[in-house]
């Protein structure tokens, strides 16, 4: 907890002050811990452990199935614990993919590493990029849709 005093105050005055709302304070710092806790439900480590590791199992072979689909060829996958991404391509060919990508639904999942090997084609968003992606993904206007109204996934869960 911390106590701002104006610059005139002195810190027996502060003091007095945190004294006299000591109640109030307790039930703001409660209020706030059971705020905290409804929005971001502890996951036991086990579990995200667990989550982590079907992501390297799942993930890889699916993004390297999709891209022989559309003839495409990935140089490299890696699976990370990325905070504002579900994924990302390098000019190189590698491709980065958030683990939490495992936690969506199938199609969305698929949409998103569409979207990154449409990358190894067009390297941008322009209107010939989401004309790729959209030819190779029906879907990929309600998948974004998902994905916005989602987005809490992205920061739960950080280490």
């Amino acid at each position: 907890m911390r106590v701002t005093i104006p610059r005139r105050g002195s810190k027996r005055e502060a003091k007095a002050f945190v004294e006299s709302q000591r109640q109030w304070i307790l039930n703001e710092q409660e209020r706030l811990e059971r705020q905290r806790a409804a929005s971001h439900p502890r996951v036991v480590p086990d579990v995200l452990q667990a989550l982590r590791t079907r992501a390297l199992g799942e993930l890889p072979p699916r993004l390297l199935q999709l891209a022989a689909q559309h003839g495409l060829r990935v140089k490299r996958v890696s699976i990370r614990n990325q905070k504002w991404r579900w994924g990302s391509c390098s000019p190189d060919g590698h491709i980065c993919l958030n683990w939490r990508l495992v936690a969506m639904p199938d199609w969305v999942r698929d949409y998103v590493l569409i979207h990154e090997i449409m990358h190894l084609k067009r390297l941008d968003h322009s209107k010939v990029f989401w004309r790729l992606v959209a030819s190779a993904c029906p879907r990929h206007r309600e998948a974004r849709a998902w994905l916005r109204a989602n987005d809490r996934l992205l920061r739960e869960h950080r280490d």
